[in-house]
């Protein structure tokens, strides 16, 4: 079967040539021309390999398959671009950055294929984005909102949760049905079992697609992983679906892209990665956005870890200088048992006010005073005695604020749930004491999912009172 295929593209007149060198993954072929970068390569054993530079009659190959091609052997070109299986049957699958199944189920049997490393939409084919990806998170939508369409970066040094987020982000999206696509990127087994358990549990496994790479497969097929993920979520956008793509995360990427590099012979640049590192994230994130041909939206939010907490290094800053803004996680914040351990202090989002009602604009604005108000206090917190009032009471209330905002990876909140809770704080008085479980518990089972009736501000103040004072209100003695 396979030696019909190879001299089938024989026949058909692809070009062919020769190994001329075996080292590891890497292989150099002679001859192949004409032919381009990112083609894809059938050897004589029947194993594959992705064109990685041309030099001249020399072409560089990356080996895709664990059986390496031996010297002298025949190689033809199988594509001229690398393209991965693609199709609604994905959905609810965890798969290779191949496409083997890795979930003990059937081969996907897809009839359509895409462009691993597809160009990004011209300016022409784009819309403004304007509508809001709900997380489900109410730090992360009242005040640093993400936009369907938006690059969002999470940075994080390890441990701080970043993973625990991007697994609520793709619990919700099963909520709206949409769908979500989640690249697990050179993860030990662990983690992978860890993320596919909440995704099972939460059932949004049902509306994801899981392409992962664990730490034993090869650079190669890790590499890859971000890339095929993208086409994937490209081709269910295209086709009418609000689809969000979580990069899980790019720091291995970048790694295994050094790793590869350097083993090529590529000069070192900053810190040992390649010169092309920037370009390589660039070229996949900026595929997101919004088509003005269906009104469809592809998010794409990538993880990226901070050692330290030091945002200044060469991977983060490339990242952010590259999203529309970056939700940043802290070491001290997650010490003092805050979820989610967000520094609102240098997190942002640049387009995310777009998207969001005028109430809620000032709802966000009047917390983010509020808690620069407690931090300040904060610092002066320790002459407790000596304290003026109004910074007593700044405290008091950044506190109560800090409680609404704390939230575990099982909760998650409709936009107006959040924005109900977070009016009832503002407006309890100063002498009143909030049960913030009770009041938590008691918006939940509410399942606010629809809009307030913001437009009668009459009604909407009824509401908020009705929940202070019926529900959750303890008075001080």
């Amino acid at each position: 079967m396979f030696d019909q295929k190879f001299q089938s593209l024989i026949d058909q007149g692809m070009p062919t040539g020769k190994v001329a060198a075996v080292n590891e993954f890497i292989i150099t072929v002679t001859g192949l021309a004409p032919i381009g970068s990112n083609a894809l390569v059938l050897f004589e054993n029947g194993s594959q390999g992705l064109v990685r530079e041309v030099l001249g009659n020399q072409v560089v190959v990356l080996n895709l398959d664990t059986a390496a091609p031996t010297t002298g052997m025949a190689a033809v070109v199988e594509n001229n671009q690398l393209v991965t299986g693609v199709g609604i049957e994905l959905i609810g699958r965890v798969v290779s950055a191949r496409g083997r199944p890795l979930d003990g189920g059937g081969t996907p049997a897809l009839n359509e294929t895409w462009p691993v490393f597809n160009d990004a939409p011209g300016l022409i084919e784009r819309e403004q984005l304007d509508g809001q990806l709900d997380t489900g998170v109410t730090l992360l939508d009242m005040l640093f909102p993400v936009v369907l369409g938006q690059r969002i970066a999470v940075l994080g040094d390890s441990k701080t949760g970043k993973s625990s987020l991007l697994t609520q982000v793709a619990q919700n999206q099963a909520n709206k049905e949409r769908v979500v696509v989640y690249v697990l990127i050179a993860k030990r087994p662990s983690e992978i079992d860890e993320v596919l358990g909440q995704l099972k549990r939460s059932g949004a496994l049902r509306h994801t697609i899981v392409v992962a790479t664990s730490v034993f497969d090869s650079l190669v097929e890790s590499y890859l992983a971000p890339y095929v993920g993208c086409a994937m979520a490209e081709f269910l956008w295209h086709n009418g679906n609000d689809t969000v793509i979580l990069y899980d995360d790019l720091t291995n990427h970048a790694q295994i892209h050094r790793e590869i590099s350097l083993l090529s012979g590529a000069n070192p640049g900053r810190d040992s990665f390649p010169g092309d590192i920037f370009y390589r994230h660039s070229s996949l994130l900026e595929r997101a956005g919004k088509l003005n041909r269906n009104s469809k939206t592809l998010t794409a939010i990538p993880a990226v870890l901070t050692p330290s907490n030091d945002m200044t290094t060469y991977l983060p800053t490339n990242v952010i200088s590259i999203t529309d803004g970056q939700i940043i996680f802290d070491t001290d914040i997650t010490a003092e048992g805050r979820r989610p351990a967000i520094n609102v202090g240098l997190s942002v989002s640049r387009v995310g006010g777009r998207a969001q009602t005028e109430h809620r604009k000032e709802l966000g604005a009047q917390i983010f005073q509020a808690l620069n108000r407690y931090f300040d206090a904060q610092e002066f917190s320790h002459f407790a005695s000596e304290m003026a009032l109004e910074a007593q009471e700044n405290i008091q209330l950044g506190e109560r604020i800090l409680d609404a905002l704390h939230q575990t990876t099982k909760e998650l909140y409709s936009l107006p749930a959040q924005q109900l809770l977070l009016d009832v704080v503002l407006q309890t008085g100063k002498e009143q004491k909030l049960n913030m479980d009770q009041l938590k518990q008691w918006i939940r089972e509410q399942d606010l999912d629809g809009d307030l009736p913001e437009t009668d501000a009459d009604a909407y103040q009824e509401l908020v009172q009705q929940t202070i004072s019926d529900n959750v209100i303890e008075v001080k003695k």
